[in-house]
């Protein structure tokens, strides 16, 4: 009866002198490998059931499915129409006309103004009294209005589009570059958190197994009672860290999947040898000039300019080649001017014309608002060349300060692995030294807990430190100076 309290512990660490030092060194590993064994199965049977990504099937999903980027494309196809848009300016204009009306036909001599450019026709018979009889009439039109000069209006508006459509081309590429960079970083982080789950997995192993000791030592009066209280805490205190460490895991899995285009529960990514080794030191960057953010700029400021110039030529006058015909029919005879009310009288055409000629139209005043719109984008451009060499002046505090983190987060990452080997060793120290009783266990809880420290920043470091090389080739506008360093 006296060992019912020990319940299953009892099993496995039995009372009376098997509580030798040495026995319960080996009865601690023996149940450390069999707890992490079952731990090992279990999380690699997660691990399978999930579905795992590698960074480039990564890259290569966010590219598609990022609805951002796909709005971006949408732009870009938008500007392309839009050149096709401008470019029909070079065609000659091609108009024909047909209508039918029923109309009175009471006129008068002298001149008058059309009504915002919809006139009325004024032609009618002139007579002493008005005559409300209507009559059907018809007139039929085809013209052609040929801009074949323009000095330059119709170019310097293809221009534009073009400009314009450089501007989206280097917005996405922009955007484009950004986002992997996103993904990348975020691809890092989770493998960092679930490595970090590993760490407070195997922590709260630790704390599981030595409550498990302590407790079996203190029932069977090996130890004081005080001891069961804090391996209880301890073991809480692991069961904390992990749920945290899980939640943090969840968290940044979900923003992965977000950059991906596709939000799941579910994705895992392969570590993909970021833990088996640290990366080096890249050669020489390449040009600044290449980032595709100051080429964004650059194309701002590129398209700002060829809007202006369009606006500069919108003032000069258009050289039109013209040609027309036309036929009316009346219900008035043109013979007698006698009326004949019905339809057939008034659709039958009575006269034809023709037109040739050249035509020219150059609204003088209009040099106001142009060039008042001229001066608008001008200051735009000098808006833009302000923004590229902010952009520039921040790429470039950006590279230093890269290089900078890069040799840091390096320096720390090969600091880590001398920390916990040292941890460890002070951890079988400390052990050893308990089970013996030569120490107490906060002792013991200290040394635990420097070792899952140093297991903690082991991973961080390292995970940092690949981290840091990204923000290098992000500061450079070049994605191979990371991708080159990893096995695809």
């Amino acid at each position: 009866m006296k060992h019912s309290q020990y319940h299953s512990v009892s099993r496995i660490f039995p009372p009376g002198n098997v509580h030798s030092p040495a026995r319960l060194v080996r009865r601690i590993f023996e149940c450390r490998s069999h707890w992490f064994t079952v731990l090992l199965v279990a999380f690699m049977s997660a691990q399978a059931g999930a579905q795992q990504l590698r960074l480039h099937e990564a890259l290569e999903q966010g590219k598609g499915n990022f609805p951002f980027l796909k709005a971006k494309r949408a732009e870009i196809h938008s500007a392309e129409s839009r050149i096709k848009s401008v470019k029909t300016d070079y065609l000659p204009a091609f108009i024909v006309q047909d209508q039918y009306t029923y109309a009175t036909s009471n006129s008068v001599a002298g001149a008058f103004l059309p009504n915002e450019g919809s006139a009325l026709s004024p032609s009618g018979g002139i007579r002493p009294e008005n005559h409300y009889t209507p009559t059907f009439g018809s007139f039929t039109t085809a013209m052609v209005d040929w801009k074949v000069f323009n000095f330059g209006k119709v170019k310097a508006q293809v221009n534009a589009a073009k400009a314009d459509l450089a501007r989206s081309q280097a917005d996405y590429e922009n955007e484009l570059f950004q986002h992997q960079v996103k993904i990348i970083d975020a691809y890092l982080l989770l493998l960092i958190n679930q490595k970090l789950v590993d760490a407070q997995r195997q922590n709260l192993e630790r704390a599981s197994i030595f409550k498990r000791v302590t407790d079996a030592a203190v029932s069977s009066g090996m130890r004081p009672g005080v001891d069961s209280s804090l391996a209880a805490a301890e073991y809480a205190k692991a069961q904390l860290l992990l749920l945290e460490s899980q939640r943090s895991e969840k968290a940044q899995r979900l923003r992965f999947s977000e950059l991906t285009g596709e939000l799941r529960d579910s994705v895992q990514v392969d570590i993909m040898g970021f833990y088996s080794q640290l990366p080096i030191v890249p050669g020489e960057a390449t040009s600044l000039l290449k980032n595709p953010a100051l080429r964004f700029a650059q194309a701002q400021m590129d398209a700002s300019l060829a809007r202006s110039l369009a606006v500069k030529r919108s003032f000069l006058p258009s050289i039109s080649l013209v040609g027309a015909g036309w036929g009316r029919g009346s219900g008035i005879s043109n013979k007698d001017d006698s009326f004949h009310t019905d339809f057939s009288s008034g659709v039958k055409y009575q006269v034809f014309n023709y037109l040739v000629g050249v035509s020219t139209r150059w609204n003088l005043t209009g040099i106001l608002k142009v060039r008042n719109d001229y001066h608008a984008e001008q200051f735009q451009v000098e808006r833009f060349k302000s923004l590229y060499q902010t952009q520039q002046l921040q790429l470039d505090r950006q590279e230093r300060e890269s290089e900078i983190q890069f040799q840091l987060s390096l320096a720390q990452a090969r600091l880590t692995p001398v920390q916990l080997a040292a941890a460890r060793t002070a951890f079988n120290q400390a052990e050893a030294r308990y089970q013996s009783g030569m120490t107490d266990l906060f002792t013991l809880a200290q040394s635990v807990n420097a070792l899952n420290r140093a297991e903690v920043d082991k991973f961080v470091t390292t995970g940092n430190a690949w981290r840091s090389l990204l923000l290098k080739a992000a500061a450079a506008g070049d994605l191979d100076i990371f991708l080159s360093q990893i096995n695809q």
